[in-house]
């Protein structure tokens, strides 16, 4: 996935060498150990068909499909709360647009809101990642803000600035059926 400068498009805006994929990884995983129950997983998919694994199970066979994220919220413009966690995901290009990152963002919710307890779950993303803000819009969370900040290196549509989205808990049930 890190080879793929579309898969990182609005991350990165480039590939990233192995060093710094070895330090993101490093990274994670610490951020992964602040609040039990958070964390990443690996999605794969066996028989043509694709099958997440779902948190906090881990699949080992079949092909990589790509990295699904809920981490305790940790950005600069994210609060500082145990009880907010923030939803991601990361897909093989030729995973795309067949509804994949809406299922694991459904299950990841699910397991954010019913096993871990969060009380709120948001995402963000650049403005003009519209294929990402579908899935947010998909799975339930709502809009709830623009802002600006800071970069050192910008990457293109920068200037149109991050989007948040967010569902609590309460809104979350209040939306399954049943």
């Amino acid at each position: 996935m890190d080879s793929d400068p579309e898969v990182l498009r609005y991350l990165y805006g480039r590939t990233r060498t192995r060093d710094e994929v070895v330090t993101s990884h490093a990274n994670r995983m610490a951020l992964a150990d602040k609040v039990d129950g958070l964390g990443y997983w690996m999605a794969f998919g066996t028989d043509g068909g694709a099958r997440g694994s779902t948190p906090p199970q881990a699949e080992d066979d079949g092909e990589f499909i790509g990295l699904m994220m809920l981490p305790p919220a940790h950005g600069p413009d994210q609060p500082d709360d145990p009880a907010v966690a923030e939803l991601g995901y990361r897909l093989l290009r030729r995973h795309w647009r067949q509804g994949l990152a809406s299922e694991a963002s459904r299950e990841l919710l699910r397991h954010a809101f019913d096993t871990v307890g969060q009380r709120r779950v948001i995402a963000q993303t650049m403005t003009v990642n519209i294929g990402s803000r579908r899935v947010m819009e998909s799975v339930g969370l709502r809009y709830v803000r623009t802002y600006f900040p800071s970069w050192d290196d910008p990457l293109p549509g920068t200037e149109q600035g991050e989007v948040e989205y967010a569902i609590t808990r309460a809104e979350w049930r209040a939306a399954r059926p049943g």
